[in-house]
């Protein structure tokens, strides 16, 4: 370990008893609320997402595993969160925040914010700018081999994503499998039939995003009266690898399950590899296959299903 003086300690030391102050993270409630500033973390990581493992929680905030879960238990209790099982893994669990959940978790984020903005306020403009560059150089110092967690978020569909998910769609399947625009076309129609009459109680979109980027999306659609099918699952090769495909299969399923359906189905092809190996992970199994000339391409076409459990309403 390099020799450090002593009086860089005591630097170190006085700036986090200084920012810790400013802050206010030491008082018994964070922002003037009931909740500690690890329970505010909390919240603030599941109103980034729309579910989220309880595991990778734990993992993300380096939280001991029966602190977080007495956190979880209040939170439940309060009415804050929902816990149910994961449709990858029944032995593993995903939390959600209730409606509830979400208006604390807005609450906090902008005290947060307001706060921030009253810190700022004060400064002039080159103190403002000095002191986020300061900031800056401390994170980039203290953890420079280290990749900047990936904020995933899925989120509903919204003005813009409709042209986001043709295009997508059409630049990556022709850089990866050579398809031609007549699959551009598809999609296109695709999307113009669920913008024009979709039932939002039975069909939906998703788009994932990764620090605020669009790099996925999926589509639930009414096959029939008990059949729903999943639709234009894609993933960006630059995001794969973090567990977004199954998150957005995992969100249909849910979606399907609580719009009242018996199955769902889809269609896809062979060559989509990574795909199939996601819908056989929740229980999808292939029903029939055929041959065909599509998109400028000899393939063989699958339709894969399976069964949802059913709503008991009372």
């Amino acid at each position: 370990m390099t020799s450090v003086r002593q009086e860089r300690i005591a630097a170190v030391r006085a700036f986090t008893r200084c920012y810790t102050a400013q802050l206010g993270v030491l008082d018994e409630g964070l922002l003037r609320t009931p909740y500690t500033l690890t329970e505010a973390r909390v919240l603030f990581e599941l109103g980034q997402r729309d579910t989220v493992d309880v595991a990778d929680l734990r993992r993300d905030l380096a939280l001991d595993a029966g602190y977080l879960s007495r956190i979880v238990g209040r939170f439940a209790a309060d009415g804050l969160l929902a816990k149910e099982k994961s449709a990858a893994d029944a032995r593993r669990q995903v939390l959600r925040l209730t409606e509830s959940g979400r208006a604390v978790f807005a609450d906090l984020d902008a005290r947060s914010a307001e706060q921030v903005l009253g810190l700022l306020g004060e400064l002039a403009e080159a103190d403002q700018e000095r002191l986020v560059a300061a900031m800056n150089t401390v994170r980039e110092v203290l953890a420079p081999t280290r990749p900047r967690p990936r904020t995933v978020v899925l989120r509903a569909l919204r003005p813009g994503d409709y042209g986001w998910v043709i295009s997508r769609n059409a630049v990556l399947y022709a850089e990866q499998f050579g398809w031609d625009q007549s699959y551009e076309a598809l999609v296109a129609k695709i999307i113009a039939d669920f913008a024009g009459s979709h039932d939002p109680s039975r069909e939906a979109g998703w788009i994932a995003e990764v620090d605020g980027e669009p790099v996925g999306c999926v589509f639930c659609v009414s096959e029939d009266e008990q059949t729903a099918r999943l639709r234009l699952l894609l993933v960006e090769p630059s995001a794969r690898g973090l567990g977004i495909g199954s998150r957005l299969v995992e969100e249909c399923l849910r979606f399907a399950e609580r719009a009242g359906y018996s199955a769902i189905t889809l269609w896809t092809n062979d060559v989509l590899t990574a795909a199939r190996k996601i819908y056989q992970e929740f229980g999808f199994e292939l029903v029939s296959e055929d041959k065909h000339h599509s998109f400028g391409k000899d393939l063989t076409g699958q339709t894969w299903s399976r069964p949802l459990p059913v709503r008991v309403t009372r």
